[in-house]
């Protein structure tokens, strides 16, 4: 993990991306991975970072982190583009 941290911040660095704008989008990546490992839960989120419910929610409009996006990525699909696993299972009961 070390190698592809010091790979990326010398993608970076190399393209020009200043300081700023890299702290930001790395803030971003890593507030969205947590989110979605707590299935859009900000309190149980908040709480593996380590800060406040509140201040969770106030970086996240700062760097325009939207918990619906977080969310639409966790939604079952419909129910036409679900799997179906009635005729899956009587296949292997009778297979």
């Amino acid at each position: 993990m070390r190698r592809e941290l010091d790979s990326l911040v010398t993608q970076m660095h190399s393209s020009g991306i200043p300081y700023e704008d890299a702290v930001r989008e790395f803030k971003k990546q890593y507030l969205r991975e947590v989110l979605v490992a707590h299935r859009g839960n900000q309190c149980k989120a908040a709480e593996e970072l380590g800060m406040h419910r509140n201040t969770l929610s106030r970086t996240m409009a700062e760097l325009g982190l939207e918990l619906a996006e977080v969310r639409a990525g966790l939604k079952r699909p419909p129910r036409s583009e679900r799997p179906v696993y009635s005729v899956i299972r009587q296949s292997l009961r009778h297979g």
